[in-house]
């Protein structure tokens, strides 16, 4: 049992790498089959083959197929992908769900070690967002405070000028005020 706990702790990636191998994809966090396979350690035709051997436990919003053209951004975006470009095959691509359903299907203990990291990742990832999420609403908040006070501040001198464009102005004569001798 020591053995395995020494492996696993050998395995260990830095969450950086993984966080470099997550993709924004039709609004999802995916990984390419081809990045998960260097990080398990086999190589793509056998995670591809693990796949279709088990097709039912990935469903398509556990895992599927990028088109052409996004083939092309992502060689464009992402320079580790650079090679893809010479690939006449299509990657799959995989959420968070299927990156962990790879873990059982391939059923090594680096797969399972470094498949906790990337959950764990993501987790992380999931948590700043949210962080974030909070932050910009009270911006918002603060920016709608911030209007409103340009507008209460736009009303004083409005009426700051009125007052002075008042005193401009020639004073009309006054009634003389009390009894009229005569």
């Amino acid at each position: 049992m020591e053995k395995n706990k020494t492996d696993l702790a050998e395995t260990k990636i830095p969450d950086e790498v993984i966080v470099d191998k997550i993709i924004l994809l039709r609004d999802k966090k995916v990984m390419i089959d081809r990045d998960l396979a260097i990080l398990y350690g086999i190589t793509t035709k056998r995670l591809n083959e693990q796949v279709k051997r088990n097709s039912r436990r990935f469903p398509d919003d556990f895992m599927f197929q990028i088109t052409q053209i996004e083939k092309d951004e992502l060689i464009r975006t992402f320079e580790h992908l650079d090679s893809l470009k010479y690939s006449p095959v299509l990657p799959f691509v995989f959420t968070e769900h299927g990156a962990v359903m790879l873990a059982s299907v391939l059923n090594s203990d680096q797969a399972i070690a470094v498949n906790i990291q990337i959950v764990k990742v993501f987790t992380r990832i999931r948590e700043m967002l949210a962080d974030n999420t909070e932050l910009r609403l009270d911006m918002e908040k603060i920016k709608a405070r911030l209007n409103s006070q340009d507008k209460n501040i736009e009303l004083v001198f409005h009426y700051l000028d009125e007052l002075l464009e008042k005193k401009d102005e020639e004073p009309k004569p006054r009634n003389p005020i009390g009894f009229k001798l005569g």
